[in-house]
């Protein structure tokens, strides 16, 4: 069990888990998810950490089809700029692998950032904390547990 299965579980929420074997050669582990788990890539979500200061980081979480606007990413967290954070910067602050990068049951609760589209679905996926593993809930219930919004940051 992954924190992000146990995060889910703990808030007694409605949730599926889908696992899936990863293909190391992938290049979009997102794009991967929503083939193999044959479902429309508009619901499958990817998510991206950004620097926003020296120390201090926050999370995107956006459709596997779109890439982050940094500026729109700024905006939504009232700062002035927003870069992609650095790999190992990520890894230590989520306790995840990049590709396998939760919202969910992160070492260190970041500010939240959940694409405004998401609201448009029932329900949406999410990395469950490794390769091959999503997690799919509401994206009401996504914001909840990770003290997020709903913001377009998606382009």
């Amino acid at each position: 069990m992954t924190p992000a299965i146990a995060a889910a579980k703990k808030a007694k929420i409605w949730f599926a888990v889908h696992e899936y074997e990863h293909d190391p050669a992938a290049e979009s582990f997102g794009k991967e998810a929503a083939e193999k788990l044959e479902t429309d890539p508009a619901r499958v979500f990817k998510t991206l950490v950004v620097a926003v200061s020296e120390r201090d980081l926050a999370v995107m979480v956006v459709p596997v089809l779109h890439q982050l606007d940094l500026k729109l990413a700024a905006k939504a967290l009232g700062v002035k700029k927003a870069a992609m954070a650095d790999v190992k910067q990520v890894e230590r602050a989520t306790g995840y692998v990049l590709g396998g990068v939760s919202p969910l049951g992160q070492k260190k609760r970041l500010p939240t950032v959940v694409d405004a589209s998401a609201a448009e679905h029932a329900s949406v996926f999410v990395s469950g904390g490794r390769r091959g593993l999503d997690i799919e809930l509401a994206p009401s219930d996504l914001c909840a547990l990770t003290g997020g919004v709903f913001a377009p940051v998606a382009r």
